[in-house]
């Protein structure tokens, strides 16, 4: 069967698999996220072995351009103005999960005997949550008020600091890896964030002046994604974060966008079409786990799932305190960043990208993706109704 014949099918299988977790997530509540790992783990090497071989060639170029449109989106939801209107409680929880998860995981896997160059790095990807999976259940519960809100921007603002802290995290783990000095992690780190950002802005600007103005009023989707893939090529070729460049686009056009109607008009074009890129990136992240490494890796992954959840209800429970609020809005908010998804998929891949020795972090994971996708969404959803703002029964 010629090549373009054999993807073509491919192609055409695998999204009709995204259409099938679709349903099985609506008659389950199992989220699809979740199904689409386990899908293609079944179809990959360490399942039935199914997919053809040629898939190995552009599944990973599929990856890329699903990480692209992520950070592209995730840095949209950081406005300016409302981030000033967030106050002090959604600042102080921001900055004491992050903290607290990177000295809990990061110490935690150190103290067990991994590398503090891959211990960091970890750490880093602990950062992430899961903003999709959030809305959804916020829009499935019909919850409203104070708390609802709080942990909407607390998701948003902390998956963007948690990825400018994940690309800090990666370039003192090269360094180290390269011997480097103290001095030097600080130069190369710096220029490469200095780099990735430069990037995002260098494509954000010129991608806010055009959108809307192409189409008066409506940014087509010829602009958007020639500007996006460009910023995800270049980052590459320079060999810098093309999450954290693709994320500063984002911060970009959402704040600088407002020549018509509708500023987030652009990123809205992109998030019309991203579900079927991402169901491949979900599958593609089910096929990079080997059974062999979730058994060798079984502590580690068990591991990380108990650093990971103690950090976030010691770190939400330490910056309510330092906030002024009480201790159960804390406790109930670690609660609900339980979910992680797609973001710390990302991160993994990334990190697989630049340390290859270190492949198992993909493995370990999606494995760990799978179990907060799961209960991570009934942890927010008892968060919600703890906290009296669920509209209706669960």
């Amino acid at each position: 069967m010629a090549s373009s014949t054999l993807t073509l099918i491919t192609l055409g299988l695998l999204f009709l698999l995204g259409l099938v977790a679709e349903f099985i997530g609506r008659i389950t509540l199992v989220p699809r996220v979740s199904i689409l790992i386990i899908f293609g783990f079944c179809i990959g090497p360490s399942g039935f072995n199914v997919l053809p071989e040629e898939a190995s060639k552009w599944l990973p170029i599929v990856s890329d351009i699903a990480l692209v449109l992520i950070g592209v989106v995730l840095g949209s939801s950081l406005k300016w103005s409302e981030l000033k209107d967030s106050g002090r409680l959604v600042l102080g929880l921001v900055f004491s999960i992050v903290i607290v998860t990177l000295l809990g995981v990061g110490v935690g896997f150190w103290a067990v005997g991994i590398p503090i160059q891959i211990a960091i790095i970890y750490a880093g990807i602990a950062l992430a949550t899961a903003p999709a999976t959030t809305l959804d259940v916020i829009h499935e519960s019909k919850a409203h008020g104070q708390f609802t809100d709080s942990l909407l921007k607390i998701v948003a603002t902390s998956d963007a600091l948690g990825l400018i802290v994940f690309s800090i995290m990666i370039a003192v783990a090269q360094m180290m890896v390269n011997s480097g000095g103290g001095m030097e992690i600080i130069i190369v780190g710096g220029r490469d964030i200095f780099l990735a950002v430069l990037v995002g802005v260098s494509l954000g600007i010129p991608m806010s002046y055009l959108a809307g103005r192409v189409k008066e009023g409506e940014p087509t989707l010829l602009e958007v994604l020639g500007l996006v893939f460009i910023c995800g090529g270049v980052a590459l070729w320079l060999d810098v974060s093309f999450l954290l460049s693709a994320m500063t686009m984002g911060v970009v056009v959402a704040n600088m966008a407002k020549h018509h109607n509708c500023p987030l008009c652009a990123i809205e074009t992109i998030k019309s079409i991203k579900w079927p890129i991402l169901a491949l990136f979900f599958i593609y992240a089910g096929v990079c786990i080997e059974l062999e490494d979730v058994s060798k890796n079984a502590l580690l992954i068990v591991l990380y799932i108990v650093f990971r959840i103690a950090s976030r209800l010691i770190g939400s429970v330490a910056g309510a305190k330092v906030a002024g609020a009480d201790k159960a809005f804390g406790g109930w908010m670690g609660m609900a960043l339980m979910p992680q998804a797609g973001i710390a998929l990302g991160m993994a891949l990334t990190a697989a990208h630049r340390f290859p020795e270190i492949g198992s972090v993909v493995t370990i994971i999606a494995t760990s993706t799978v179990f907060f996708e799961i209960v991570g969404p009934i942890c927010t959803r008892i968060a919600l109704q703890k906290m009296g703002e669920v509209s209706r029964r669960l």
